[in-house]
């Protein structure tokens, strides 16, 4: 399990990027929501042993992670949101190469190793490829086949599905469960559907701070009975807004349909709606905005 206590993080610039973020997170996939700008990519470096925080405490096992970079580091893999790669060379060799930094020194070994990732990642076919001709969902494949080396406990993964098309997306998400079964795999995104689709557990981060967390059946059966929708105007949008607490609205057959958060039906003509994780990821970041989130994940 990996344990995140009380952590806080400052940048120079007096920017706090986390505000006191505690997790306990099990064997298997894990989500954490949060839309850009919450702290998702500031955590998950912070994790990596990329960057100090200012304050907490993170232990993975035995391992204490802030004190023992090297020993996380050997049992680690990470995709960042963004990563270089050598655009001259093929998947092959750079994975190769990789392997040898990892310390998988014996040829035949290291050869095992990195012709069985590019199977798995179904990149076998175009491994004598440079990386430079790869589509956007092989470059990520490649990242996670990369991440894979060596056989790491705890994998991060930082928005791996943004601009993939829904062919490479599926393929990506089917990948994601298959290594997220005996391992840790963090999952941080601000697509909905990614953690809908992958993670028993989650969390939400905003602002730097958890405001929700369990799991997505729990998540969403806490507001059953508080969603409610109607379809409306466009020019009405900004009236509603002002009288309900409208936590998003969808543009459906050139029709405005809102959706508003509320113990009790609001009349006016809303009517019941079943509520979604996507309708839990709105209400809590409106919860945040109005400064209720935290409290409410703390409780």
């Amino acid at each position: 399990m990996l344990s995140i206590q009380n952590l806080t993080h400052t940048y120079p610039n007096g920017v706090q990027a986390l505000k006191n973020v505690t997790l306990d997170i099990p064997k298997g996939m894990f989500g954490l929501l949060g839309p850009n700008g919450a702290g998702k990519s500031s955590l998950m470096r912070t994790i990596a042993t990329l960057q100090q925080p200012t304050s907490g405490s993170i232990t993975f096992g035995d391992i204490d992670v802030l004190s023992e970079p090297d020993s996380i580091r050997r049992t680690l893999g990470y995709l960042p949101q963004d990563f270089g790669v050598y655009p001259r060379g093929s998947a092959y060799e750079l994975l190769d190469h990789l392997a040898i930094l990892k310390g998988i020194t014996n040829h035949k070994e290291r050869k095992e190793v990195v012709e069985g990732l590019l199977v798995q990642t179904n990149l076998f076919d175009a491994r004598k490829k440079k990386l430079s001709t790869y589509s956007g969902g092989m470059r990520q494949r490649f990242g996670i086949a990369q991440a894979l080396i060596g056989g790491p406990r705890l994998i991060i993964v930082d928005e791996p599905t943004a601009g993939l098309d829904p062919e490479e997306r599926n393929r990506f998400h089917n990948l994601l469960a298959e290594i997220g079964e005996e391992v840790v795999v963090i999952l941080s995104t601000h697509i909905v559907d990614d953690v809908a689709d992958l993670c028993p557990n989650m969390a939400i981060l905003a602002a730097g701070q958890i405001i929700k967390k369990g799991t997505p059946t729990e998540l969403v059966q806490a507001i059953k009975g508080q969603v409610w929708k109607k379809v409306i105007e466009r020019d009405q949008l900004d009236a509603y807004k002002d009288n309900h607490n409208v936590i998003s609205s969808h543009l459906t057959m050139g029709q405005t349909v809102i959706f508003v958060n509320a113990d009790a039906n609001p009349g006016d003509g809303f009517e019941a709606s079943e509520p979604t994780l996507e309708d839990v990821y709105f209400s809590a970041i409106a919860e945040s905005r109005n400064g209720h989130g935290a409290a409410d994940a703390a409780a």
